[in-house]
């Protein structure tokens, strides 16, 4: 066996089904035998089903729980007949001869223990992680407080990322990258496998250094290159990933370096996780809190004026208003207008000026009402009338002048279409359409750009001389010959076609493309954020692409179209749990004597409450990233004598999803009342 290829999948079956397919391919240009394993940690999105069904061929290896990176990986490689062993992220794309080409390398350097390759985001910007340096103390230092941001190149400071070294060239490095770990395996036979004190990140740092301190060498090698759609398993700005990332750093120091360095160190990374944990908590509050503290500001400042000019017209105030107005009262009436507005769904997308007319009329209701019954409480109405006037011209006022200066355009409701052209065959150009009108993608599908080898002639082609034609004139002849959204031209017109038509997206198609030619494209076009790249797999039904590298892979599926992520029923269904966990733990006396798990009922109503839980949700069906870990399922209502089948389950939870409402979760609540206290 001259390979084993060995990838481990977490609830990434969209990306997992395109790294088999490039996986696939790659094998057939090696020539020789070669081996696939899949190690599944407990997915629940149908990972296991779409390998057994697609990927025959495939060696699945099934955990009931999720065992991290390192113990997954063992399983396999324990497994593995292969000359060599690749350690392969379920979020990437191979080319057709990264398979061959690596293995070619290795042969001619027998003194390799460990090769990494070129890799790209999903934009086709190279990844510094490519090649990286050990992450002694002093590199650390440079990587965690900035220095290797500020100076990349620098011999001193950007060690970390090898930044001073040419990307295109091969080089010996010391660290290789989890996401892509080609070695030998009579090097792992000697230095052993993956150490499983690593859960995630870390495990790559720790067999690298390994296999350096063994005698072998690690490569970076960048005559071949893959894709990698970053930040799938976590979200890098996350706090989990800071603590997780940097306390993997901390156990390497530990393991690897003297007792005495290993204490600073060690003090040195806890306190950049505090750090970059703050950082991150700040940054994620002040993103998602900067329109409504910008509109509190707005009314805050339009109440001062508005008191100030009551006071000096109005004949009955005959003294200020007391410092409690503006100190306590205006804040409480600002509470409750944005509060409204929020409910009414005035921070959604698409803005529209009847939700925040509606949220603050909603909000001046309340504090009227509220406002009678506190007599000392009780200022001018009529403050309260022109306040509200007020409000909802200052936040209307706000998202307009946005918009104009932003995109330059005066309106409320920003429509900017999408402009998708798709590459590939007229055929598969037809499927991307279906695709994309089934899962509710708004986006205008300009046309379709045939790859040169299935371009057939056609009549406004010959009209123009050979080699002549440019896109602007081949279009101009399409206009006139062909309905809007048809052939655009050539591949080898790529750029003007993007230029010409406005184009915010390409889709690749992997039926008529192979992963060079989609790498290389990427790499020659524009590498813009205004033009985002996706790919269809080959007799695939996920749109997968990334717009940066940072940024987790998206894709174009069924959940686009779920009820359940609106975000007027993302909030609403937020709401249910607070009131609902709240109420639960008021009458925790009573409620207790009808659960089966009463210490699971407390502690699931206090999650529930924190919002790392929901009460009903999805278990079976592949959740979105961004819905909470559910206790109750839609499938628990049906359960009897006999479990239903998994498969049924999952159907029951997309239709639930599907056709969401609020009231469906308090049905569910009611009739699994007693079970409120299960663990998951």
């Amino acid at each position: 066996m001259k390979l084993s290829v060995i990838i481990v999948n977490y609830n990434v079956c969209y990306f997992l089904e395109q790294a088999l397919l490039s996986v696939r391919q790659a094998t057939e240009k090696l020539q020789e035998p070669v081996e696939v394993f899949v190690v599944d940690n407990n997915s629940v999105d149908g990972s296991v089903a779409m390998v057994r069904s697609r990927f025959p061929e495939v060696h699945l290896i099934e955990n009931h729980e999720n065992l991290g990176f390192s113990k997954a990986n063992n399983q396999a490689i324990g497994q593995a007949r292969g000359e060599y062993v690749l350690l392969l992220n379920p979020d990437t794309v191979v080319e057709e001869d990264t398979f061959r080409q690596c293995c070619d390398f290795l042969d001619a350097h027998p003194d390799g223990g460990g090769l990494g390759v070129k890799m790209l985001d999903g934009q086709g910007c190279f990844l510094p992680e490519s090649k990286r340096g050990l992450p002694t103390p002093k590199v650390a230092f440079c990587k965690i407080f900035g220095l290797a941001w500020l100076f990349p190149k620098s011999r001193r400071f950007g060690r970390y990322h090898l930044g001073y070294l040419d990307k295109d060239q091969t080089h010996e490095v010391e660290v290789l990258s989890g996401a892509f770990m080609f070695m030998r395996q009579t090097a792992l036979a000697q230095v052993g496998h993956l150490d499983e004190d690593y859960f995630m990140y870390g495990e790559d740092i720790d067999l690298s250094y390994r296999l350096t301190q063994g005698g072998w060498k690690n490569y970076y090698y960048p005559g071949t290159r893959i894709i990698h759609y970053k930040g799938e398993s976590t979200k890098r700005t996350s706090v989990n990933y800071v603590f997780v990332f940097y306390q993997a750093m901390v156990i390497f120091a530990r393991k690897h370096f003297a007792p005495g360095r290993a204490g600073v160190f060690s003090l040195l990374i806890n306190l950049a996780i505090w750090l970059r944990a703050a950082a991150a908590v700040a940054e994620r509050f002040l993103t998602q809190a900067a329109p409504v503290l910008l509109d509190a500001g707005l009314v805050y400042a339009g109440m001062y004026f508005l008191k100030s000019f009551w006071e000096q017209i109005h004949r009955y105030a005959q003294v200020p208003y007391p410092e409690k107005y503006m100190l306590a009262a205006v804040p409480l009436y600002l509470l409750a207008w944005l509060v409204s507005v929020y409910l009414s769904g005035g921070y959604d997308k698409p803005t529209k000026a009847s939700r925040i007319i509606r949220g603050v009329l909603l909000g001046t209701v309340l504090i009227s009402a509220v406002s009678n019954y506190f007599e000392a409480w009780r200022f001018s109405n009529a403050l309260i009338v022109l306040g509200s006037l007020w409000s909802i011209a200052a936040l209307l006022a706000r998202r307009l002048l946005g918009n104009w200066l932003q995109y330059g355009v005066w309106g409320l409701a920003v429509h900017q279409q999408k402009n998708v052209a798709i590459v590939g065959s007229r055929q598969e150009s037809e499927r991307v359409r279906q695709l994309l009108e089934q899962f509710g993608v708004q986006a205008r599908v300009v046309g379709y750009i045939a790859p040169d080898v299935l371009l057939a002639p056609s009549p406004e082609f010959r009209q123009t001389a050979v080699g002549a034609a440019t896109v602007w004139e081949v279009s101009e002849a399409a206009h006139a010959t062909k309905p809007a959204g048809d052939l655009l031209g050539e591949i080898r017109q790529l750029d003007d076609i993007i230029r010409m038509y406005e184009l915010n997206e390409l889709i690749f198609c992997g039926r008529d493309l192979s992963a060079s030619q989609i790498i290389s494209l990427m790499v020659r076009l524009p590498q813009t954020p205004a033009v985002a790249y996706k790919i269809l797999p080959q007799d695939s039904e996920y749109i997968i692409g990334s717009s940066r590298k940072d940024a987790p892979g998206d894709y174009y599926a069924l959940d686009i179209t779920l009820n359940l992520v609106h975000p007027q029923h993302v909030r609403n269904k937020r709401l249910l749990d607070i009131v609902s966990s709240l109420l639960l733990l008021l009458l925790a006396p009573v409620a207790l004597t009808l659960q089966k798990h009463r210490l699971g009922f407390l502690r699931n109503c206090l999650r529930v409450l924190g919002g790392s839980r929901t009460w009903v949700g999805l278990r079976y069906a592949a959740a979105p990233r961004r819905l909470a870990r559910a206790i109750l399922s839609p499938a628990d209502v049906g359960q009897s004598a006999t479990p239903l089948p998994e498969a049924t389950r999952r159907r029951l939870e997309l239709l639930y999803a599907k056709d969401y409402e609020t009231s469906t979760d308090l049905g569910i609540l009611l009739r699994c009342f007693r079970w409120l206290g299960l663990e998951h």
